[in-house]
Parts: structure tokens; C-alpha cells; sequence
């Protein structure tokens, strides 16, 4: 599955773009990001990757609070605000300087997580996050999304799995968002294309349950439609 994308005019700097990686638990959001990140270096463009929550000294704080299973859990609304605060110092120190320089921000979560999370599944109505999206974000808004999609169930699954495999014999723990309901997570799923149906000329949708590098394939011909790069195998 894979919706079609138009073209559109940066917002940046010529050269510059800014793409995110959106989608639930488990949908192999980091490893699409280093296929895309080393086709493009092949290319010879320069490249940023970064991920939210974090991408920033302060923001990188931020996230061990929104993701410590130990911690008492926080309400929708206050993780939301956490994750603006987390945004904005993100959005100064790291997205803009790199997009300012001409390169191509990859990012591995950004606005859209906050309202699929926190909004269609949280509960926290849509006009206050958009109120604090045009607060922090304004018109810095991607040039293109990622989204992969996949069933709650693949997706814990595979989460599970990357845990066992990360930390062989020891237990670990589930963060915040990992260790929510299955109906959380539909729900989750839900959002996400929610957001992608209202959005149509940024949003690309993507089968994530499909073998890796076909979906890398899919994500190298839609960057490349999008931004007029060379459709040859740049891998």
C-alpha cells in the first residue's frame, strides 16, 4: 500500500528538505531512515538525521521523562506540552541550523506522533494541539512524511522482539508508550491515517509489514518522484 504524492515548493532554503518518519510501535521507522539517509549520501546530498522526542540536549532530557516506564503516568495533555517544549528546542538547535545549511533533515518522529499519541488516542482535542503546533512548528512543517503502517499487533511484536534482541538474556521493560492497551494502539493506527487522509500532498503511506528493502525501494522512489532526484539504484 502506498498512496501517491504530489509535488510541492520547499519551504526552506534551496536544497534544503525536511522529511519525517511517522507510524506505531515496531514499524521500522529507524531502519528506513538509515536506508533512505545512506541512498541519499550516495547521491552526494548532505544529510541530518535526527529523532523526537530528542534531537537536542534538552530535548534528549525530555525524552528519558516521556519514556521512563518508571515513572507515575502523565496525562495526554501534560505529555503533549512536554513534547512541545522538547519540539522547540529541537526545532532551534538542530532542524533549522541543518535545514539553514542545505542539508535534507531526516527525522524519526515530529508533530504528527504528537497528534496521533496524544490526540486520537490520548484524548486531547485536535484545536489545542494545532493551537501549539502553530506556536512551536509554525511554517517550518515537513516537505514530505513517511508513514508506515502497521497492524498493533505485527508492530508490539515486533517491538518485543527488538527489546529481546537489543539486551540478549536480560528483562527489559516496555517504555511509556510501548507498554499502553492493544485498543490504545488501534486507536494509535486510526490516528495515523486519519492524519494522512487529511493530508494527502505530504503524507506518504506505506505497507510496513512488507520486506525491508522493498519498502526502502518504496521510500526511494517516492523521495525521488517528490524531489526531482535520479530514479537509479543510489544504493
Amino acid at each position: 500500500m502506498m498512496t501517491s504524492i504530489a509535488g510541492s515548493v520547499s519551504r526552506f532554503r534551496p536544497g534544503a528538505r525536511f522529511i519525517t518518519f511517522e507510524g506505531g510501535e515496531g514499524a521500522g521507522k529507524s531502519t528506513q531512515i538509515a536506508h533512505l539517509a545512506k541512498r541519499l549520501e550516495v547521491a552526494g546530498v548532505a544529510v541530518k538525521v535526527t529523532r523526537e522526542p530528542g534531537g537536542s540536549p534538552f530535548a534528549e532530557e525530555a525524552r528519558r521523562l516521556l519514556l521512563d516506564p518508571a515513572l507515575a503516568p502523565q496525562s495526554a495533555l501534560a505529555q503533549a506540552l512536554l513534547f512541545y517544549a522538547a519540539r522547540a528546542d529541537h526545532l532551534e538547535s538542530t532542524i533549522q541550523p541543518a535545514l539553514t545549511a542545505a542539508k535534507w533533515v531526516l527525522c524519526d518522529r515530529f508533530s504528527d506522533s504528537t497528534r496521533a499519541y496524544q490526540g486520537a488516542a490520548g484524548g486531547v482535542e485536535g484545536t489545542s494541539l494545532e493551537m501549539l503546533d502553530r506556536l512551536v512548528v509554525g511554517a517550518r512543517q515537513p516537505d514530505l512524511t513517511i508513514l508506515l503502517d502497521i497492524d498493533p499487533v505485527a508492530g508490539l511484536q515486533r517491538a518485543n522482539a527488538r527489546r529481546v534482541s537489543a539486551s540478549p538474556g536480560a528483562f527489559v521493560v516496555a517504555d511509556t508508550f510501548e507498554s499502553r492497551t492493544l485498543d490504545f494502539h488501534q486507536r494509535l493506527r486510526a490516528g495515523f491515517l486519519e492524519i494522512a487522509k487529511a493530508n494527502p500532498q505530504r503524507v506518504a503511506v506505506l505497507d510496513a509489514f512488507q520486506n525491508e528493502l522493498t519498502i526502502a525501494d518504496q521510500i526511494w522512489r517516492a523521495v525521488s518522484a517528490r524531489f526531482g532526484l535520479a530514479t537509479g539504484d543510489a544504493r
